[in-house]
């Protein structure tokens, strides 16, 4: 009733906007103010609990509430406006004081509230006047007394200069500020107890208003409040330590200056405008605080007289501009250039902090880098880098035992920077990685032991896990950690046994936790990620570098890999980093081959700068190093580095030949090869090195030129002719010159090396890749440009070399005791001899020759041409030759057969059943390589015979099996070869190979060689593989090749121990199909499987219930999802983009529009084709009582998960089939909230689920309105394929 008779005051208190005080009539005022302080708090804790509730749909609105009591907003908030204005003159009593403070707190409570906006409570006179009044109620600190103490602290040695005169009527108003003045000394202790308690419940509804009110768009309201707050610090009330977070609970603020602080923090936050403005007006008003200045509304700012109180909050003010820069850099600055400046502010000023406020801040930068935002944990890194740049403060410099354990530089290493090596970013992942890496540069010698003891054994873990346990547990748990050691460490490592935590066996805790973390970095290597594998094979160099992990083939062997990544980036960053561990290392032999495994074979890269990076490498370590030889003069380190490198790739590096001569094939396009760099290799001849030069003299093209020709001919017969130990390598190396430099000799000289070489080929004392090299020498030499000359010199000399090899099998072969003391050596040389010399003169070869080479496989016998040709090699009649003699003949042989169409049409029979009976390995392995050789000549002929050759990709030996991978990849990378029959299947066969190195040889020949020569080739196969996998052949299309049945036997993965096979195969060719090709697989499966058994077409009997199961296990994977929909439109959960710009985002709109659009195809194809077949199916299996509707269900409950809200929609035919699928998710997400609810009680809360991997989804039991029979497979491992 009061509200409503002074609605004409009402109006006058608004039409004056809150500027004045409009008086109201005396004995309403008095009606108001009788109630006192007792009613304005009990009204505020009335709406208190009414805003609390507002979050509560359920709950009544409070302007409802005051509408339906019929109390005018307009009235309500004039009234509180009265008491404010009284409250706010100089002249006003405890009572206008206090009652003006709680006016205040009520109506920046009911701002609060949602639709204060729309009631039009709002007015930006009153908020600023309300927010203001804190500085207007309470009394100054000393009065005069205070104001002259301080003026003559400021005026000490200034001399007194004499008043001026002064007018009356200033002197009366100077009078009247003294006599108020007066008047404020007056207030009591209690009085200034009340005035505090309003102050503080005034702050603390202004802490609520910016908590829920935006002022973006008031940015006057949002700088006034920032004027306020700066004045709250130096308020008289009891100040406390201060700890800053990002979010906090306002009962838990003690003092008015920590509350001053976080309003300070609200303000900051976007909702209240622009984050820079927003900190500019911040810092400026801290400025003040930390000078220890205070400065009217006018005038300039006077300085405070130094008391405990004011250092305080000074010391406040510091800890929060530092707590303020970082959270100002974390948010608002994502790009890593402004990181880093950002970084450097925040070092520079902690650098001037005690070492107590130093740990604190320490002990907050621990917890900031766990927040949940990635670019906070990532600018904590840059902070801890910034950090360990700055001398290390010595534990006695903190007193308090609570924080002493942060000021270490091993804390920030390990606590900090290497605890994001499990973070659920693989930004953060790579940057804490990368950071780990220069840790090791620093000057800091404690900073290096600290990375040394996450990665060996040297120092005592002990000492970690007591950081580890202060910091995360408290100051107590350290005192208490050796009595109750086993209850701390099994909360940090609950992998622990109790015998492991105890003290005598922690040593050996400590060294696997070495191991692990060294395991967990070179899985790091290989991540899923292009950042975090680059980072990690920094930081694995930097260990490398500093001798943290030892230099062995392992570690090595993974850094060498890397250099064939998939990714060019991680490629070339791989390059960079072999190569820096060279040049820190150029002595180590092991660091020198994994620089040649890592460099050479990058030449012949698909991408075009990994080939340019490689070849400025290998050119800046070995082209450019040579320079002469002189005997009495020592190589300096490069040039060692050069020849040993060199000296490798003749001996334990031959595999890197071909890659090499591709390098030299490229330079010399590019001119690199000049007299000079042949002049100086040819100096090197004669050194103890003189392989690597040969090395490189055999290789440089058009390199005869330069070659002076007598000084050649003197080193070939100083070297061949003579005492000294020269390497087949090397010899060969010297022959490919001699060949190249043949053109240039007159025929004379010709003559005389040719003579040289038969006489030296005819002592069979050469190695067998010399002779293949002495031959090919002589056919340089013998080379013109008339053909059928050349073929007459090649009859004489090679048809020479095949008859002292005849003679010497026949020798051998033909007399009856002339294998007993055979010599297998020499025995070998004739028949690799025989067979490299026999395809220079095929006329040469008669039929005896191929007799006796064929007699080394069986006994001599005059009938033996009369013998069936499809009889195997071993079912003549066994000889005594070696197996090793066996496997030799069976290469020459295969020689003799490559110019002789006639013998492969004989001996092809012969060899593919050697394949299927053979016991002997190496023929066998041989007779694969023979077979595929001759495909490449004949291939319409060995065509017939792939089915043989593929068979032995499941052979009992693994040499077979790889050696088999290998030819068959290459026939059909040149086409010789077609993907017909059974062939794709048996290679599939391959992926899961009992030896992982061959299915992992096996996946790369199909990604890398075989996919791209045809895109297509996993969808065309797919169907087909599930019913030949299954051995399922009832299906009219499908499986219907030719097989025997011991091929059927041995390439069958059927049944269900067989079943984990299979879904890996069908998991490896979806991963790799494109979403157009999963959309349209799943409308094949729909039409030629799951249509069949609808229709009746295919019966379902116990194999077809399989093919039935399997499918819908099959249809169930999450590689069955198209990407499009299955991958979140920002990427991984929690990851922010680091960089954004308009390209990013307009990506991920074009993203969200095209999952919008695949979503409804898929949606619409799926109701049309998939959904009558599945009600038809289940009606069939219900009436057939198939164990098969379980997997049916189970199918319908994972593909519903995207479309839970329309299931009665999809099977609108089936309303039965529609409940079940309901309570079938229900159920499912019950057990998911249970499951999630158990994760977070664990006691392992630290352990993170990594980023990327999906949560399962686990199928649970439904309930079928018929009755089912029993299954006796267990519930939980019916989706054990479906669900991985």
């Amino acid at each position: 009733q009061t509200l409503l008779l002074a609605i004409p005051w009402v109006d006058a208190v608004w039409d004056l906007e809150f500027t004045e005080q409009t008086p109201l009539d005396d004995t309403i005022e008095d009606e108001l103010s009788v109630s006192g302080d007792k009613a304005f708090r009990t009204l505020y804790q009335c709406l208190l609990a009414h805003a609390a509730n507002q979050q509560d749909e359920a709950s009544q609105s409070i302007w409802a509430i005051l509408g339906e009591n019929e109390v005018p907003i307009k009235s309500l908030v004039a009234v509180l406006s009265f008491f404010v204005l009284a409250g706010k003159a100089k002249t006003a009593n405890v009572q206008q004081r206090v009652s003006g403070l709680h006016a205040a707190s009520l109506y920046l409570l009911l701002l609060g509230i949602p639709g204060s906006i729309a009631t039009k409570v709002f007015h930006e006179v009153l908020l600023d006047t309300c927010s203001d009044l804190t500085s207007h109620c309470w009394p100054e600190d000393a009065g005069k007394k205070r104001k002259k103490d301080i003026m003559k602290s400021c005026q000490a040695d200034v001399k007194r200069s004499k008043p001026q005169r002064r007018e009356p009527s200033e002197m009366e108003v100077d009078g009247a500020e003294e006599e108020e003045e007066e008047e404020e000394l007056n207030f009591s202790a209690k009085d200034l107890l009340n005035i505090r308690d309003a102050v503080v419940l005034l702050v603390q509804s202004l802490l609520r208003l910016l908590q829920t009110f935006p002022l973006k768009d008031r940015p006057q309201s949002a700088g006034h409040c920032t004027q306020c707050f700066h004045v709250f610090p130096f308020s008289p009330c009891r100040s406390s330590a201060s700890s800053f977070t990002l979010s906090r609970d306002i009962t838990e603020l003690r003092s008015v200056p920590e509350m001053a602080f976080y309003g300070l923090q609200l303000l900051c936050s976007p909702k209240h405008g622009d984050q820079k403005e927003s900190l500019r007006r911040v810092f400026h008003q801290l400025l003040h605080v930390i000078l220890m200045m205070k400065k009217d509304n006018r005038g300039k700012p006077s300085l405070l007289v130094p008391s405990q109180a004011i250092l305080s909050t000074r010391n406040q003010a510091l800890r929060f501009f530092a707590f303020t820069l970082v959270l100002a850099d974390a948010l608002m600055v994502e790009k890593s250039e402004f990181r880093s400046h950002g970084a450097q502010a925040v070092g520079m000023l902690t650098s001037q902090m005690e070492s107590t406020d130093y740990a604190r801040f320490i002990k907050w930068l621990f917890n900031f880098s766990r927040s949940s935002k990635m670019v906070c944990r990532l600018f904590s890194v840059d902070v801890v880098m910034v950090l360990l740049e700055q001398s290390e403060r010595s534990l006695e410099e903190c007193p308090d035992p609570e924080f002493s354990c942060f000021l270490p530089h091993k804390f920030l290493i390990q606590n900090l920077l290497f605890d994001r090596r499990m973070d659920d970013s693989p930004t953060v992942q790579g940057h804490a990685l990368a950071c780990l890496a220069q840790c090791l540069e620093l000057p800091s010698l404690n900073a290096t032991r600290a990375v040394h003891s996450l990665f060996s054994a040297s120092e005592k873990t002990h000492t970690l896990v007591e950081t580890h346990i202060q910091a995360t547990f408290g100051s107590e748990a350290r005192t208490r950690f050796f009595g109750r050691r086993y209850t701390f460490l099994e909360k940090l490592f609950p992998r622990l046994s109790k015998s492991d935590i105890d003290s005598e066996r922690l040593c050996y805790v400590l060294f696997d936790a070495a191991k692990e973390n060294l395991a967990l970095l070179l899985r790091r290597v290989k991540d899923s990620k292009i950042n975090v594998r680059k980072s990690a094979l920094q930081t694995l160099v930097g260990l490398l570098k500093h001798n943290v992990i030892p230099l062995s083939w392992e570690n090595l062997a993974t850094l060498s890999e890397r250099c064939r990544d998939p990714a060019v980036s991680v490629k070339k960053k791989a390059l960079q980093c072999v190569g820096e561990l060279l040049g820190a290392k150029p002595e180590c032999s092991v660091v020198q081959k994994a620089w040649l495994q890592g460099v050479v074979p990058a030449v012949v890269d698909p991408e075009n700068s990994v080939q340019d990076k490689a070849l400025e490498a290998l050119d800046q370590v070995l082209l450019s190093q040579v320079k002469p030889y002189y005997a009495g003069r020592h190589l300096d380190a490069s040039q060692r580095l050069t020849w040993d490198l060199l000296g490798l790739l003749c001996n334990e590096c031959l595999n890197l030949s071909r890659y090499f001569s591709r390098a030299f094939t490229i330079w010399s396009k590019q001119n690199k090869f000049t007299q000079t760099l042949i002049a100086n290799l040819m100096s090197h001849t004669e050194a103890d090195h003189a392989a690597g030069a040969w090395l490189l003299l055999s290789k440089v093209p058009g390199a005869t030129k330069m070659i002076v020709l007598t000084f050649l001919l003197f080193i070939f017969a100083s070297l061949f002719f003579s005492s000294k130990d020269v390497t087949g390598t090397t010899c060969c190396h010297i022959l490919c010159v001699m060949g190249d430099i043949a053109v240039h000799l007159n025929e004379e000289t010709k003559d005389r090396i040719v003579a040289d070489l038969m006489s030296w080929l005819k002592t069979f004392t050469l190695s067998l890749e010399v002779i293949c090299a002495a031959v090919e020498t002589l056919y340089q030499l013998g080379r013109s440009e008339d053909i059928k000359q050349t073929q007459a010199f090649l009859n004489q000399r090679c048809g020479e070399l095949v008859s002292v090899c005849e003679a010497y099998l026949a020798g051998i072969i033909l007399r009856e005791k002339g294998a007993q003391n055979l010599n297998e050596e020499l025995m070998v040389k004739h028949l690799h001899t025989l067979g490299v010399a026999s395809l220079h003169c095929p006329a040469k070869v008669g039929k005896r020759t191929v007799l006796l080479v064929e007699s080394v496989l069986t006994t001599y016998s005059d009938k033996l041409a009369e013998l069936p040709a499809s009889l195997p090699l071993s079912q003549f009649k066994a000889n005594s030759l070696p197996t090793r003699v066996r496997a030799h003949g069976v290469i020459t042989l295969g020689k003799l057969c490559l110019q002789h169409e006639e013998l492969v049409q004989k001996y092809l029979p012969v060899f593919a059943r050697e394949l299927e009976l053979g016991t002997e390995v190496a023929v066998r392995n041989n007779v694969v390589v023979i077979m595929c050789d001759l495909c490449v000549r004949y291939t319409n002929m060995v065509e017939h015979y792939i089915p043989n050759i593929s068979a032995c990709l499941r052979d009992s030996e693994a040499v077979i099996r790889e050696q088999t991978l290998i030819m068959l990849t290459n026939l059909l990378q040149e086409e010789f070869v077609k993907w017909k029959g059974p062939l794709f299947f048996r290679f599939m066969v391959a992926l899961v190979d009992p030896v992982p190195a061959i299915a992992s040889l096996c996946e790369y020949c199909l990604l890398h060689l075989l996919l791209k020569k045809n895109p297509e080739m996993f969808s065309q196969h797919f169907i087909e593989c599930i019913f030949h996998f299954s051995s399922y052949n009832k299906h009219k299309s499908y499986n219907k090749f030719t097989e025997s049945e011991r091929e059927k036997v041995r390439f069958s993965l059927k049944g269900a121990q067989q079943r984990e096979k299979r879904f890996r195969i069908y998991r490896f060719l979806l991963e790799h199909f494109t979403d157009a090709q999963r959309f349209n697989i799943t409308v094949k499966i729909n039409q030629t499987i799951l249509a069949c058994f609808a229709d009746e077409e295919l019966p379902l009997d116990a194999d077809g219930a399989d093919i039935l199961s399997e499918t819908f296990k099959i249809l169930s994977l999450k590689e069955m999802k198209l990407q499009v929909i299955s991958t979140p439109a920002g990427g991984a959960a929690g990851e922010e983009a680091e960089e954004e710009n308009m390209a990013t985002m307009a990506k991920a709109v074009l993203l969200v529009a095209q999952k919008k659009v695949v979503s409804q195809v898929q949606k619409k194809a799926f109701i049309e084709n998939t959904v009558p077949l599945i009600i038809g199916l289940k009606s069939l299996l219900e009436q057939k009582r198939s164990p098969v509707l379980r997997d049916l269900m189970a199918y319908l409950q994972v593909t519903m998960q995207d479309y839970r809200d329309e299931v009665k929609e999809f099977f609108s035919g089936d309303e039965q089939l529609a409940a079940e699928l309901e309570f079938a998710l229900k159920t499912a997400e019950k057990e998911r909230e249970m499951a999630e609810q158990m994760d977070s009680c664990s006691l392992t809360a630290d352990t993170r689920t990594p980023t990327g991997s999906p949560v399962r989804c686990r199928t649970l039991p439904v309930v079928f309105a018929t009755p089912q029979p029993p299954r006796p497979k267990p519930l939980s491992t019916r989706l054990a394929y479906s669900d991985r």
